[in-house]
């Protein structure tokens, strides 16, 4: 074996045996997992205590106010040893490491990005010991979270799509907007004040469970965009923006029932939560609202879902505008990457005129 080959052959056993510090080029590759996935990576020892616990409670929070329960993350676990090859390309990676030549006072939280994917984000805490990496997943997991939950919508943004086809034409034209909408989205109802946009079924995971004729795991989403009449700030109140929902939905979303329309639903335990908030590029600012919708009628229940909505107003237009995306979905499927999904086109607004 020639000096070149013996190189060659002794820098892959070394590479090959860096399973987590070593950065790999990302270019072309794809991150794998689910949407609301977050893959711990730790000794056994480690995970196996009540760190997991601590993770538990810090990661894996209640997207509110929704029911059944949707988590923004799920933890799967994975050893060191067993971190290699496509597991490698996880779109949210956490990973725990004790360093006996450590000697910060406090653990060392590095986030790296698409280290061995496009879009991954992995984050490392480094500890000195067993106590120190205790006690920053105890309560140093904030600011980890809130990262994990940023990229979650914004690598969704990311493969959005926007281009010149009459859909977006018609948004710009009657909201002064534009959005990014999943690719195969088509409008199925429209007038000068209310848009509805379908989004294609394909492009969530759909879960089957069962047997019978209907596919229960199909998810059926989109989003709503209308407008009205700017007055004064006191319409930005909670209850005065569900009153203008419900009259617009009454009018823009009915079922095939007669007299049966979307409304919201007002029960104390899904009753509908607001939040000051920006869309992606911090340029408009307004308020998010999320809660659950049913469709109803005066002697009969329909089917219902989740609703994530950003109400805001056009500063040149003078309009409130409302862009509510929707989830109805059976309560046997996972409803986080449809929610995301939502999340993301709302995300996406952006003003043009």
């Amino acid at each position: 074996m020639n000096r070149y080959l013996l190189f060659l052959v002794l820098y892959l056993n070394i590479t090959s045996c860096d399973g987590i510090t070593k950065k790999y080029s990302s270019k072309g590759l794809s991150v794998t997992g689910k949407v609301g996935e977050i893959l711990v990576v730790c000794d056994k020892s480690i995970w196996d205590t009540e760190i997991h616990d601590y993770l538990d409670s810090n990661l894996t929070q209640f997207i509110m106010p929704y029911y059944p329960d949707v988590s923004t993350f799920e933890l799967i676990h994975r050893t060191p040893s067993k971190f290699t090859d496509a597991i490698k390309r996880y779109r949210n990676t956490l990973v725990l490491k004790i360093d006996g030549n450590y000697s910060g006072k406090v653990a060392k939280i590095e986030k790296k990005y698409h280290t061995w994917a496009n879009d991954q984000l992995l984050i490392e805490v480094t500890a000195k010991d067993y106590n120190q990496l205790a006690e920053v997943c105890k309560n140093g997991m904030a600011d980890i979270h809130a990262s994990f939950d940023y990229y979650e919508w914004k690598r969704i943004l990311h493969n959005l799509k926007y281009n010149s086809s009459p859909i977006y034409t018609t948004l710009e034209q009657n909201f002064g907007i534009t959005l990014k909408l999943p690719e195969g989205s088509k409008t199925v109802w429209k007038r000068d004040n209310f848009y509805r946009i379908e989004f294609p079924t394909g492009s969530k995971p759909i879960e089957f469970a069962g047997t019978g004729t209907q596919d229960p795991g199909t998810i059926f989403s989109g989003i709503m965009i209308y407008q009205y009449d700017f007055k004064d700030s006191a319409q930005f109140d909670l209850a005065q923006l569900l009153k203008d929902r419900d009259t617009m939905l009454r009018y823009n979303v009915p079922h095939q029932v007669e007299d049966m329309y979307m409304g919201t639903q007002y029960l104390k335990e899904i009753y509908p939560e607001i939040t000051r908030t920006q869309n992606a590029s911090k340029n408009i600012s307004g308020f998010e609202m999320r809660g659950m919708f049913q469709f109803q009628h005066k002697t009969l229940k329909g089917t219902g879902g989740a609703f994530w909505a950003f109400h805001f107003l056009h500063p040149k237009r003078k309009k409130i505008i409302c862009i509510s995306g929707y989830v109805d979905a059976p309560s046997t499927t996972s409803w986080t990457n449809a929610l995301r999904e939502v999340q993301a086109v709302w995300k996406s607004v952006e003003l043009i005129n």
